[in-house]
């Protein structure tokens, strides 16, 4: 069942930027609102189903971590939306999926010791990712600029498991996932209203890549990760959040015509090789006394 919902979970994610390649006529904040605000109305149904007081039951701490990760969510979506418009897609994506050494960094901070088989891991992981994209970061202003909102959307990013993670500790999946994406929602639509970005009027075609989003990226795909760290731990679905850069390729292949390079399948091998070290690593975690 686990090795099924990361399946879903990564290929979830992986949908996230072709879709938003080939649907270009909704601004990216306006596209982030709706994949948060309709994701949250869907997945507070069974929370409410199963307990119609679930909300109104939420502890301080339950709301305090849920409402970091939301809102680390939100300038997640933020920057690396934007950091696709300025950079290349290969940096960008690399950038902000390296969340897993920044998710390290926080939890040997906090005391965490990991093992040194789990930092081979990390290392190879992103070693993998590297092969695939190359790491071509720009070297213009905008490009740097893109590449510096790309860095900031992982370390976002990676706020946002660690809270999530903590929050996930008392509260079910249903419930976590729609508060977190509720707070996301309402800070986003506040930046719509500050930068005069539309919500509304979008065609036909624009409101289809709304909702693929929605169901592919927002409901199956980040649903499925936020439910994982209870299972296999922040650290571990942060790793295995780097099979993006090749679920993202091999899906731009499939449905935009676009080439994958032999790098992108012997990257994926060397994210997969990488990623089973940082789960055997992870076995029996040392904790400081």
């Amino acid at each position: 069942m686990t090795l099924l919902l990361a399946l879903v979970g990564i290929i979830g994610i992986s949908a996230s930027g072709p879709i938003i390649a080939a649907f270009p006529g909704v601004p990216v904040l306006s596209m982030a609102f709706w994949r948060n605000g309709a994701a949250a109305a869907v997945l507070s149904v069974p929370a409410l189903r199963k307990n119609s007081r679930v909300y109104l039951a939420m502890t301080k701490r339950e709301w305090v971590f849920t409402g970091i990760a939301g809102l680390a969510l939100a300038l997640h979506f933020v920057c690396f939306m934007y950091s696709m418009r300025l950079t290349s897609v290969a940096a960008g994506t690399a950038l902000v999926c390296i969340q897993g050494v920044w998710i390290a960094v926080f939890q040997v901070m906090r005391g965490v010791q990991y093992r040194t088989k789990v930092f081979i891991g990390m290392a190879v992981s992103l070693g993998g990712a590297i092969l695939i994209t190359g790491f071509d970061m720009g070297l213009s202003s905008e490009a740097l600029l893109g590449d510096v909102l790309a860095l900031a959307g992982g370390v976002l990013a990676a706020v946002y498991t660690l809270a999530g993670s903590v929050a996930r500790r008392t509260m079910a999946t249903a419930t976590y996932a729609s508060s977190c994406y509720a707070i996301t929602a309402l800070a986003l639509l506040l930046l719509c209203f500050a930068t005069g970005m539309p919500i509304w009027g979008f065609d036909a075609h624009g409101w289809l890549g709304i909702i693929l989003l929605t169901l592919c990226a927002q409901i199956f795909g980040h649903t499925a990760m936020n439910h994982l760290l209870n299972v296999l731990g922040p650290l571990t679905v942060s790793t295995l959040i780097l099979l993006e850069i090749p679920g993202a390729a091999l899906l731009a292949a499939l449905f935009l015509g676009q080439v994958v390079s032999m790098a992108t399948y012997a990257g994926l091998l060397v994210i997969l090789v990488g990623l089973a070290l940082v789960i055997r690593g992870q076995a029996q975690p040392k904790t400081r006394e």
